[in-house]
């Protein structure tokens, strides 16, 4: 499974959900929760199941997009409607905003385990992927998913305009465009932990979408942090996520040079390469840029179902 590239689509918006599939998007994820209004809820439902269902198909594994759901919060009073609506589908995957901590991402893996056995899928072939930090309490508990990581869970991800809500902040981002002191502690967190537990860290999307030189240099930010992949509210950001999160011709080559310097020298602990020292750190980087490329030009077909592209 690809992690680039996450596309937002509003589950009421029947053409955005139609032009969903062309859009190029590594992961589409059909919406039920903010970008839908409360009167909008059970058409939002209704909707998003059809392009699940019909988007369950032998040309939708070719082309390699996984579908995904972002349900409300288990507080809210929708979770369970929205789960009963959406899995009869076989969504790739839930993702789980405002979670209060381990506990709400095991809570939500019950109630995928018994939809599941109803509708006689797969048993942990739902995928979850909880949204941290989005309230004070929450953001200090970022850590316990490390020491409490359930078997469903495949990726951590933040909302830096949800935080600076929960905080009544004037905004997420300083006058320079930087993340304020409590956003960049959530997001470093969420980075951290996803690491440590050999999950993959998607990094929160650009509030504006028409900013296109904006989403240019977080995409990349977001690269060189450690990020696997980052999410869009627009089909306009899709590419230019992609290309941040894709490894150059020159890195490749870089790569495999690096590789092979170790390979001719195995138990060197650094050497002496083009006018630098590269070390075991450096190896490890050249792997992930590999591992990364791979996944680009992979030509095979299927779903991948439980299969998670580990960071390195």
């Amino acid at each position: 499974m690809k992690f680039r590239s996450w596309l937002i689509v509003p589950g009421n918006n029947e053409d955005a959900l139609g032009s969903a599939f062309g859009s190029g998007a590594d992961a589409v994820v059909v919406d039920l929760e903010d970008s839908v209004p409360y009167e909008s809820k059970a058409q939002a439902r209704a909707l998003g199941a059809e392009w699940l269902a019909v988007h369950r198909t032998n040309l939708l594994e070719h082309r390699q997009m996984s579908r995904w759901v972002r349900i409300n919060s288990l507080d809210s009073g929708h979770a369970q409607s929205d789960l009963a609506a959406v899995m009869p589908a076989a969504p790739d995957g839930i993702i789980l905003p405002k979670s209060a901590g381990p506990e709400a991402v095991r809570h939500l893996a019950s109630d995928i385990y018994e939809l599941e056995q109803r509708h006689r899928l797969p048993a942990n072939s739902t995928r979850i992927m909880p949204v941290v930090g989005e309230t004070p309490i929450s953001a200090l508990r970022i850590a316990d998913y490390l020491g409490t990581a359930h078997q469903r869970l495949c990726a951590l991800s933040w909302n830096a305009n949800g935080l600076a809500a929960a905080l009544g902040a004037i905004g997420a981002t300083r006058e320079d465009g930087s993340w304020t002191d409590s956003c960049g502690f959530v997001r470093a967190q969420t980075l951290l932990t996803a690491h440590a537990a050999t999950i993959v860290a998607i990094d929160a999307p650009l509030s504006d979408p028409e900013d296109m030189a904006g989403l240019v240099r977080a995409a990349n930010q977001a690269r060189r942090d450690g990020f696997a992949g980052m999410f869009a509210t627009d089909a306009s950001q899709v590419a230019t996520i992609k290309e941040a999160f894709t490894p150059s011709d020159d890195e490749v080559e870089d790569a495999r040079a690096i590789m092979a310097a170790f390979e001719s020298m195995p138990h060197a602990s650094s050497l002496p390469f083009g006018g630098r020292t590269v070390d075991r750190s450096h190896l490890a980087m050249a792997e992930r840029t590999l591992e990364l490329a791979a996944y680009e030009t992979d030509a095979g077909h299927g779903r991948t179902g439980g299969a998670i592209l580990r960071p390195a």
